[in-house]
């Protein structure tokens, strides 16, 4: 009876098994894809629109995504609906799509769950009217019983009694936060609804994980619970202290079942890192921290900034590395642990962090890897960290003083303040510049990392597969790429290839042009453009900017414009449309670099939704329309292949219209630049 008993319970708990806080000897690397009021570039359809270029990524944090029932901006950190996923950032069905399209690439996306606190509706004062909301046939509600007895130091229990309710009878298991209410999660019904929630983000949503929010709020216990409840393979917490000793007791105390259930986020790696570098004492890197420690280095999510600690502006400056923020980044994605890249130093310096995160990769640095300190002063510091493939070394600081021997390690590449090198071991062609855009010709050196003495290098520029009759060249050579194509190199021992190496480069010159944007016809009283570009300058006054008069008629429909010059590849703006009041406003806009045409269409927490309808008046009437290279009045996938038997030679447009980039030319470089167009 007693075995009957046993294996009925293990069929009980299959999922229970799964959760394992954080997967062991796992070599991915996590991107937090947002800042501090990121609500253009973390848009769900902005993110989804660079997957092909983020999937260097295996993990993706984006923002809480559930709706916040709130007229103005929200991060997600005062949340009010559980299943409700409406949010700043998009609309529900945006974020699905993003979701899987990331998927579809092998990278998961880890949501922020924000359970130590809940907002709720606000309406005529109240402190605790939680919305009702019925999922799968279940109705869920906080109820005021679900709030913490000392909520706000005693505050909402002050108001509770005087308008008649009644608070939980538990004092909260963590620290205060007087910003919403404070949950009771010894509470039966607070579990039920976190129990449901959780189980939608993962099997309904389509997540890859948690990121929990304020974990110092409540009983690590509570974290240790929902997990293995609800399975999850990747939860990472955000408790806030710069002691080892202090984080790693709160990933003990997410232990279920004599299991820990959760990672934490390294804030100890990232003090010894900014200590580091604004101090410019690059010894403090041989700080103690939860990656150092040979025991949890498994559950250390390391990073180095992220929107809590970002400089924001002048008034907020918050607390952010000063300097070297790419050779900090060198430093941390060259350690063990799970690094986590902040989006700024993302898109500032994307070529170089791909080229880490392949080395990383290629070396087999995983996240209970092992180092040890090869050279340290005050002006540099040095680890070498074994791979599961090799060893990489990462030098940052003044390299120059810092040589290490040329039959042991190869360098591969070097930026300022830092420079890789990987053990001869790991057999592999490199070339020292990552896939991707770039506007203007540019130099690639080629290296050859072996064990065996001599080897040399073949590679093609036209996609084929390198063969020993290929171009061959010694380890150190140069190749310029004047144009696009896709470099094969790989190395040559012995009369064998192997190891083939694959880069994508794309020369697309910018040229400076001007961006119109378009509104149609709301039927407004005044219509207020309220715009401002990557830096934040504004460019049509302060809010709620200026009322925009200038109209024009395209296609027969009224569209209100205003006109913005592009200056830069990297330069872009931003938009809301709005009636003149701070009550009557669309969502964020962007980012916008080219012409664009929108339309008003419904509305989502408080704020008025727009539909991209730029595809249906492109070119502005009769006239030829760059893009629209079979005549067919519309820009679009049918394009692209016009456009290629254009180039080939077997079929013939009009050179004008086929000039998509404006550099004077038709051939391959137009093509991506249809692409990027047709996906905006």
């Amino acid at each position: 009876m007693k075995k009957i008993k046993l294996a009925l319970l293990a069929l009980a708990m299959p999922v229970m098994a799964l959760a394992q806080g954080w997967p062991a000897n796992y070599g991915g690397v996590m991107l937090q894809g947002f800042y501090w009021d990121s609500f253009v570039d973390s848009q769900w359809s902005n993110l989804a629109s660079q997957a092909d270029e983020m999937s260097c990524f295996k993990l993706i944090w984006v923002p809480q995504s559930g709706n916040c029932y709130s007229s103005y901006n929200q991060m997600g950190y005062t949340p009010v609906f559980f299943f409700d996923h409406n949010s700043s950032f998009g609309t529900e069905k945006q974020l699905r799509s993003m979701i899987q399209t990331f998927k579809q690439k092998g990278v998961g996306i880890i949501q922020d769950v924000v359970l130590n606190h809940h907002n709720n509706m606000g309406v005529d004062g109240s402190w605790v009217d939680f919305p009702a909301e019925t999922y799968n046939g279940v109705t869920y509600q906080l109820k005021s019983t679900d709030i913490c007895a000392n909520d706000d130091g005693g505050k909402t229990k002050t108001w509770a009694t005087k308008n008649g309710f009644t608070l939980g009878t538990n004092n909260d298991t963590g620290e205060d936060w007087d910003g919403c209410r404070d949950l009771d999660h010894k509470s039966a019904n607070v579990k039920k609804v976190v129990n449901a929630y959780l189980p939608f983000l993962l099997n309904d949503l389509g997540y890859a994980g948690f990121r929990y929010d304020m974990v110092k709020g409540y009983s690590a216990s509570f974290t240790g619970e929902y997990n293995a409840t609800t399975g999850v393979q990747f939860s990472v917490g955000e408790y806030w202290d710069g002691q080892p000793s202090v984080v790693i007791n709160w990933i003990n105390g997410t232990n279920y079942n004599g299991a820990i259930q959760s990672a934490a986020f390294d804030f100890p790696f990232r003090y010894t890192v900014r200590d580091a570098v604004n101090n410019g004492d690059w010894s403090k890197l041989g700080g103690a921290s939860v990656m150092s420690n040979s025991a949890y280095k498994r559950y250390a999510v390391t990073f180095i900034e992220n929107h809590d600690t970002e400089y924001r502006s002048s008034a907020a400056q918050q607390d952010p590395i000063r300097k070297d923020t790419i050779a900090a980044n060198a430093f941390m994605l060259a350690m063990p642990g799970t690094p986590c890249v902040f989006y700024k130093h993302w898109q500032d310096h994307k070529s170089e962090i791909k080229n880490m995160i392949a080395l990383r990769e290629i070396a087999g640095i995983h996240n209970m890897s092992t180092y040890s300190k090869y050279r340290s002063n005050v002006a540099y510091f040095a680890n070498q960290v074994t791979g599961t493939n090799g060893k990489l070394m990462v030098v940052v600081g003044n390299t120059s003083q810092v040589t290490p021997s040329a039959s042991s390690w190869v360098e591969v590449i070097a930026g300022h303040h830092y420079k890789y090198y990987l053990s001869p071991s790991c057999e592999v062609a490199w070339a020292n510049v990552a896939s991707g855009e770039y506007e203007k010709p540019f130099d690639v050196k080629l290296v050859a990392v072996s064990a065996t003495a001599g080897a040399k290098l073949v590679y093609t520029l036209d996609g084929s597969e390198p063969t020993a009759s290929s171009t061959q060249v010694a380890s150190g050579t140069t190749v310029n790429i004047s144009k696009s194509c896709t470099l094969k190199v790989g190395l040559l021992k012995n009369g064998a290839v192997s190891k083939v190496l694959t880069r994508d480069y794309q020369i697309v010159p910018f040229t400076p042009h001007t961006a119109t944007i378009h509104l149609k016809d709301p039927s407004w009283p005044s219509v207020y453009f309220y715009m401002w570009d990557k830096n934040n300058k504004e460019l049509n006054g302060v809010w709620p900017g200026k009322a925009v008069t200038d109209t024009k008629v395209v296609k027969g429909t009224k569209f209100y414009y205003k006109t913005v010059d592009i200056t830069s590849k990297d330069y872009y703006l931003s938009v809301i449309f709005d009636k003149g009041t701070s009550a009557d406003q669309t969502v964020d806009i962007g980012p916008i670099k080219n012409d664009v045409y929108y339309e008003i269409n419904g509305s989502m927490s408080g704020k008025m939704l727009v539909e991209d309808i730029t595809l249906q008046y492109i070119g502005g009437g009769d006239d030829p329309v760059k893009g629209d290279v079979n005549g067919d009045g519309q820009v679009n996938v049918s394009d692209v292949t016009a456009l290629i038997n254009k180039i080939l030679g077997t079929a013939s447009y009009d050179d004008a219209v086929c000039d998509i980039n404006g550099d004077g030319m038709v051939n391959v470089s137009d093509v991506t630049a249809l692409i990027n167009q047709i996906l905006g």
